[in-house]
């Protein structure tokens, strides 16, 4: 029998979990305890602790490991607006990770995250137009969702900056733009950054 909780009690569990898996110096956690509070309000309908739920099925975390559970609690976090909810079912459309791969669903729920500002999903939309996935190819579209997601010092969008910049993909060609653009990825970590700025050198 599920037992519905007031919303102040969905949040003191969601924030009890939170706190047990991520807030504490002890490096063995307590995922069945994690996992119970969270799963009893995430049923109550708290999205927070819905896409968390969804992380612990998605990594065995507290339970047995299944990937079609962990994209059931996503989606219902999506629709109440969880942006990296949104982001992860995007990511399972466009690969086809638990999910028969469809362009134009990713799409859907990248764009919609990167509405609220996401910066993994405002790259992946960037992404979907340059490569025309689920939509018609769009290199300037491309780089204006790359260079959104690149104020925010997303080191793979500054990367694929950089190689637009490089080729002249959607932008004018420009070897100093494309090296601003690698030399800032590479100081984020991005490991092929520092190769293409060996080959502007050449």
């Amino acid at each position: 029998m599920i037992t519905f909780l007031s919303k102040k009690e969905q949040q003191r569990r969601f924030l009890l979990g939170y706190h047990l898996a991520y807030e504490t110096t002890s490096r063995k956690k307590d995922w069945n305890n994690i996992f119970c509070l969270w799963q009893s309000a995430a049923t109550s309908g708290h999205k927070r602790a819905q896409f968390y739920l969804g992380t612990c099925y998605d990594h065995g975390l507290g339970c047995k490991r299944s990937l079609a559970t962990a994209i059931e609690w996503y989606l219902k976090a999506a629709r109440q607006g969880h942006t990296a909810a949104q982001f992860n079912i995007g990511f399972c459309y466009r690969n086809g990770d638990g999910v028969e791969q469809n362009y134009r669903k990713a799409l859907k729920w990248f764009a919609q995250a990167a509405s609220h500002g996401d910066i993994p999903s405002q790259r992946e939309v960037g992404y979907s137009y340059f490569y025309g996935q689920g939509i018609q190819r769009d290199w300037q579209k491309a780089v204006y969702w790359y260079k959104k997601a690149a104020c925010k010092n997303d080191p793979l969008a500054l990367y694929n900056l950089g190689l637009c910049y490089k080729e002249g993909e959607g932008v004018r060609k420009s070897l100093r733009w494309a090296r601003y653009y690698f030399q800032r990825a590479g100081a984020l970590g991005h490991k092929k950054a520092a190769g293409q700025l060996k080959k502007l050198k050449v």
